[in-house]
């Protein structure tokens, strides 16, 4: 799915305007039909509803939503806040359509107090995605009434006060709701980690906007959906033998931290690669063999890796999960980089060794990819707990060094080196345990042998593994999950692709 900006959200309604054709106001009743629809259907008529809107077009939705609420029998109420003299055409129209309909509608100036009742649910219909300035004055006072109040909250569009396209300041104030309804494409800034007090549970309401417009659009954004995973998906001829799928090697593994370079090795023999090489300390040999028969074996010291071994016949390489900080371990490497022009999977340590030697990172090959989580991040590329800031140094990063960035997380971002970033759908908190990302290494190592591109076996790779998560807390629940219920579900997580 494209994630797209306020100015083509915009022209995409003006375009089904223009092309469908049907009138905005048309337009209008079909998108707030679809918000009535949804409120109603979730809440019924055993609830009171408060709409409480602005005068422009996002008002104009919610005198309609109040209205067709009305007419399935729920007791609704309208405060209209005349944040300006007159109204948009659209909300005008609505306004007239409300009042002939016997809907209620309160009038009050911004500095009047909203009349906010225990037993109604409120309808956010101030600002929508027109906001171009924070919200300021007298307002704030109304937004904080809402806030303050004890009331479920259903936003339209977006939250008001929260900007579509960019990270508010802390300082600037939006509503607070549990639910958004928004239409098409989700806005970038729901993914940001600060809006998630704003935004609740968010719901994207198709309202035939016209399909050909949006494929013809460029985004630089975009939100990973299963029809893309099926795109991108290889599937495997009668034919083919296991050299066609290619030779891992995966460097992991310390005697303090083995449980790492097993993880890992687990969920590469998942990824439906030919063969595995696990380059490992011999302190963890018997651990590993007696695990994992499948995977062969190079030993590359005796209690944290010391060398790289032979580079040659490797189709993808990962190395971090486990190795710790060693200043052998530093130099295997450093070697690594030097003598391979196979993509390499860094992650973990690999990554914490590479911010404190970041000129290695000007000989690292193409196409490499990183995994790290945000504390790797701040120590290699920015410290910054602003994630607006972290997207943007992240896609930064992979220009300069010709790679894919994996920042993992709620909706773990995956940049690529043309700027582009793809934000993740599947995954639960209950994935956040230790030895998860050793599984996200093994199972990437695994598909960049199998021969995907470093593009498509990032992608991939975050959504199964995301999606593997998602069937095993179907089963375990998120509170109880540990890491290697995830590479039990991966088989799983194929299976809704290939069969």
């Amino acid at each position: 799915m494209k994630i797209l900006s306020t100015k083509q959200r915009k022209d995409a309604d003006q375009f089904t305007i223009n092309n469908e054709p049907i009138s905005s106001i048309k337009l209008m009743e079909r998108a707030s039909g679809k918000c009535a629809d949804w409120i109603f259907e979730r809440f019924g008529t055993h609830s009171n509803y408060h709409v409480v809107t602005g005068t422009g077009n996002n008002g104009g939705d919610g005198l309609a939503i109040a209205r067709l609420l009305k007419q399935r029998k729920c007791i609704v109420k309208v405060s209209v806040l005349c944040v300006s003299e007159k109204g948009t055409p659209d909300f005008e129209m609505n306004l007239k359509q409300g009042i002939k309909s016997g809907l209620t509608v309160n009038k009050i100036g911004v500095d009047a107090q909203l009349d906010i009742q225990e037993n109604e649910i409120i309808v956010d219909a101030i600002f929508g995605l027109g906001l171009s300035k924070p919200i300021a004055g007298t307002l704030c006072k109304r937004i904080s009434e809402i806030n303050k109040s004890i009331s479920i909250v259903i936003a339209i569009d977006t939250p008001s006060g929260l900007f579509m396209d960019k990270l508010n300041l802390k300082k600037e104030l939006s509503v607070q709701a549990d639910f958004t309804l928004t239409f098409q494409s989700v806005p970038l800034s729901f993914l940001f980690v600060e809006n998630d007090q704003f935004i609740g549970e968010w719901h994207i309401l198709d309202i035939g906007l016209v399909k050909s417009y949006f494929n013809s659009l460029t985004a630089q954004y975009h939100f990973i959906e299963p029809n893309d995973i099926s795109s991108i998906i290889q599937t495997r001829t009668i034919h083919q033998h296991k050299g066609h799928f290619g030779h891992g090697y995966i460097l992991a593994g310390s005697t303090e931290k083995g449980g790492a370079a097993v993880l890992a090795a687990k969920a590469a023999m998942r990824s439906g690669l030919g063969w595995l090489t696990m380059g490992i300390p011999e302190s963890l040999k018997f651990s590993l063999q007696t695990q994992l028969p499948e995977a062969m074996l190079k030993l590359l010291g005796e209690d944290v890796l010391q060398e790289t071994g032979n580079l040659e016949g490797y189709s993808g390489i990962g190395i971090g999960p486990g190795i710790g900080m060693h200043k052998s371990t530093a130099n295997s490497l450093k070697l690594l980089i030097q003598n391979t022009q196979v993509p390499i999977v860094f992650d973990a340590d690999a990554i914490n060794l590479l911010a404190e030697n970041k000129t290695w990172l000007n000989f690292i090959p193409e196409n490499c990819i990183f995994t790290p989580h945000v504390g790797e991040f701040k120590r290699l590329v920015l410290n910054s707990d602003d994630s607006e800031a972290r997207l943007m140094a992240q896609i930064e990063f992979s220009k300069k060094f010709n790679c894919v960035m994996i920042l993992k997380g709620a909706y773990t971002q995956v940049s690529l080196p043309d700027g582009r970033v793809f934000f993740n759908s599947s995954g639960n908190p209950g994935m956040a345990t230790a030895g998860s990302g050793d599984v996200l290494t093994g199972l990437i190592t695994g598909l960049l042998a199998r021969g995907y591109h470093s593009m498509y076996a990032a992608i991939l790779g975050v959504y199964l593994h995301g999606l593997a998560g998602d069937l095993a807390a179907v089963r375990y629940g998120q509170e109880a999950m540990k890491a290697s219920d995830i590479i039990e579900y991966i088989p799983e997580a194929f299976k809704k692709f290939v069969k």
